[in-house]
């Protein structure tokens, strides 16, 4: 099992030495007197002082003392040698060049290295750097939760007077992150305001984390299917990268404007913005969005009416997907080739992808959406086959992770299917219910 790194901010632990302990300790394997210590520089008294903690010395006067006693200055000021804090800090560096480049499990290894080094450490600013980098890399790994804990720890450490709004606020960002990919939409909601209020009265630059903050709250009202409010905050969002010239970040807005655009129904629009985060994304080496882009690209391509152009755009996906290392993405390539051939009337090919999906989804928290969309597709597979029994534990098994999600169109998708299983066993009135049940929430439900 991976160390894993502290998820509770600690104060110092009793075995912690003072900066007039470690002169005396120090003073002492040199085998010198205070008066020896002291020199012509000081009085016995003054350096006695000092090793009881009645006075702080000067930072020129802790150089001094660092030389005369042979050590570094920085272990005498903190307990901790430059080397052992450098050390430390390139790692966390390390393991934040690895979340730029999408290498999320690097990341958590990388910092896993560090085991209890970091509280050895005692630097808040490089504690709090860690348990962002851990956070995020453990979400986008699914391990929602335990990012959840490490955040809870990190705005813990960040109540410090030493920490500004504007870190604060990146946590509450995070935060909401986490519950988005748990489906607490309305909880992501509040976090994610309150960041963006926290970051704005901050007077302090952060216009990233304003972009980011609200491009994340953008797709939580897609989520709730306020596209009104979903594009404006998108529109926000990619005003201020652009601003930035953070080219990255424009795609991942780009990328969210397309599923707008998709989900109410522009598809021309949705396929142009799509196309420009992808051309981005290349530009940047990104292949993992690269991938997620060209799956999008298919399903808006099959809409158009464009069912082999779709096709080669998700098996492309898949094959970046992979080479990426990203199963769960090329989860939901595989479920997209399922919707496609089962709309072109091939449902044994339907059923072979959509099961090969679930296995690459899992079990992941963060993708219910996705297995949802796996299993509607699965069962309506072995429906076209007759297979009427499995397809009612399908549909029944969707129905329950759409439930988990705060999304009433996915949950009417089930019923709409069910309807169609009731239909097939000839329970017309079974059926109605479930249709009318549907009928005002299957208008925002789409490929």
């Amino acid at each position: 099992m991976r160390d894993q790194l502290t998820t509770t901010p600690r104060t110092a632990p009793a075995v912690r030495t003072t900066l007039g302990d470690r002169v005396r300790q120090l003073r002492i394997a040199k085998g010198l007197t205070q008066t020896e210590l002291a020199g012509e520089r000081f009085s016995k008294e003054y350096v006695s002082q000092i090793e009881r903690g009645k006075t702080r010395p000067t930072g020129e006067t802790i150089e001094w003392l660092a030389a005369r006693l042979g050590v570094d200055q920085s272990f005498l000021e903190t307990g901790v040698s430059s080397s052992e804090r450098e050390r430390v800090e390139s790692v966390i560096a390390r393991a934040e060049a690895a979340l730029e480049s999408n290498s999320h499990q690097d990341a958590v290894d990388e910092l896993a290295q560090l085991g209890r080094a970091l509280e050895s450490v005692a630097v808040p600013a490089l504690q709090l750097r860690a348990l962002l980098a851990d956070s995020w890399g453990r979400m986008n790994l699914g391990e929602v939760r335990e990012a959840i804990a490490r955040l809870e720890a990190a705005r813990q450490l960040a109540e410090a007077p030493t920490f500004s709004d504007v870190d604060r606020a990146e946590i509450l960002y995070r935060l909401g992150v986490c519950r988005y990919k748990l489906s607490s939409i309305s909880t992501a909601v509040a976090l994610l305001s309150e960041a963006l209020d926290l970051a704005e009265r901050s007077g302090l630059p952060a216009d990233r984390l304003r972009s980011n903050t609200l491009g994340w709250r953008s797709r939580c009202y897609r989520r709730q299917r306020d596209w009104e409010a979903a594009r404006e905050d998108v529109e926000r969002a990619l005003e201020l990268a652009e601003g930035l010239n953070d080219r990255r970040t424009v795609a991942h807005h780009y990328f969210q404007a397309s599923l707008i655009a998709e989900r109410t129904g522009h598809w021309v629009l949705a396929r142009s913005y799509a196309e420009r985060a992808k051309a981005q994304y290349e530009e940047l080496a990104d292949q993992a969005n690269v991938g997620k882009l060209l799956n999008n690209l298919g399903g808006l391509n099959f809409q158009l009416g464009k069912p082999q152009e779709a096709i080669r755009h998700l098996k492309d996906a898949y094959r970046v997907l992979l080479d990426v290392g990203s199963e769960a993405d090329a989860g939901y390539v595989v479920s997209s080739l399922a919707q496609v051939h089962l709309r072109t009337g091939e449902p044994k090919l339907a059923e072979e992808q959509a099961r090969h999906a679930l296995e690459l989804l899992g079990d992941r928290v963060d993708v219910l959406d996705e297995i949802g969309n796996a299993q509607l597709v699965l069962g309506r597979s072995l429906l076209e086959q007759d297979r009427l029994d499995e397809a009612d534990e399908l549909f029944t098994a969707a129905e329950a992770s759409f439930e988990q999600l705060s999304s009433i169109s996915h949950r009417a998708a089930a019923w709409v299917a069910q309807g169609d299983l009731a239909v097939r066993r000839g329970d017309d009135r079974h059926a109605a219910h479930l249709y009318r049940r549907a009928a005002e929430a299957l208008q925002d439900f789409r490929f």
